[in-house]
């Protein structure tokens, strides 16, 4: 039976940048991964997630508040994934975007008049909002693509715009700069993991972790997402 839903919600809608230039065994094995990613993420935040065509992403947020935290630790956890150089130096350059960004993704917040896990059904505002700014950023059939932001917010509200659309641009910057390990350490900091937990998991030093905690700009990423989890709480 479909849900009716009354309150606030949270869509993010995403989209795997230059994925058609990944060689076929990169592309098959991303969509593996974020197939695990989505069943991670619905078990630790009740997050429902689908993946269309292999490359485009939906997922409606439980608690909207967890929202930002979920949106960078798809971003992250995209980054991570290395993949193979091409000798094509046009088919290089998308896979140098893909490495630089991974994925575009658009947090939209507004109500959802529909939704049917069961039946893969997502309708209303917030996945309309999020969907539309992905969309208006695809850069799928361009010749010469140009990339200026991969991350965006969306809502009815325009004091909350404001609020977080500067926020958004300044973390896909910050993000951006970020190598492969350096997004793996922050999607399992984004997960609550400490330092030494993650050293453990990826066979690293707790110094190690900590100095890719430091060149990425941790402190600041927890902070905004603190804000964020705490201002969409009080709305």
């Amino acid at each position: 039976m479909a849900k009716q839903f009354q309150e606030i919600k949270a869509v993010i809608s995403g989209d795997v940048i230059s994925s058609t230039s990944l060689v076929e065994e990169d592309r098959v094995e991303l969509e593996k991964r974020m197939a695990w990613l989505l069943g991670f993420l619905e078990d630790k935040f009740g997050v429902f997630g689908r993946i269309i065509k292999g490359d485009y992403l939906e997922c409606v947020v439980g608690n909207p508040a967890n929202a930002l935290r979920v949106a960078l630790a798809i971003k992250s956890f995209v980054k991570a994934f290395e993949v193979q150089s091409s000798k094509n130096s046009k088919i290089n350059n998308r896979i140098k975007l893909f490495k630089t960004h991974g994925i575009r993704l658009a947090v939209g917040l507004g109500e959802l008049s529909r939704f049917d896990p069961d039946k893969g059904i997502i309708d209303g505002e917030a996945v309309y909002l999020s969907g539309r700014l992905i969309n208006v950023a695809h850069s799928h059939n361009k010749e010469r693509v140009v990339i200026k932001s991969t991350l965006f917010f969306a809502s009815s509200s325009e004091a909350l715009n404001e609020q977080f659309q500067a926020m958004f641009a300044l973390l896909d910057e910050l993000i951006s700069k970020a190598t492969a390990r350096q997004s793996e350490v922050l999607f399992w900091k984004l997960m609550g993991e400490n330092e030494s937990e993650i050293a453990e998991r990826l066979d690293i030093s707790q110094s190690v972790v900590n100095q890719h905690s430091t060149s990425l700009g941790w402190n600041g990423i927890e902070k905004a997402v603190d804000y964020f989890n705490k201002t969409i709480q009080e709305k």
